[in-house]
């Protein structure tokens, strides 16, 4: 794997992981019940954003380099199938 096909790969299912762990453990301020003026009272109180940044770089790293393990030993071996 080149190293902006790698690149192109990673950022791809950091944005996959990314967008399915942004909902996680959300609560609006009408749950909360503390509605701040001038914002939609479903907005999200609190998004936990920075641990939900590093949570999904922990799992896109891990799934990268399964990834990367399993093209680098030839388990899985794409160029045969689209390279005819």
């Amino acid at each position: 794997m080149s190293l902006v096909g790698g690149i192109v790969i990673l950022v791809i299912i950091w944005m996959v992981i990314f967008f399915t762990v942004l909902p996680f453990n959300i609560k609006s301020q009408i749950e909360n019940k503390e509605i701040s003026k001038g914002t939609d009272p479903g907005a999200p109180s609190n998004p936990y954003l920075l641990k939900k940044l590093l949570i999904t770089s922990v799992i896109s790293l891990i799934i990268f380099a399964l990834i990367n393990l399993l093209t680098y030993f030839e388990l899985i071996n794409f160029r045969q199938y689209f390279l005819k």
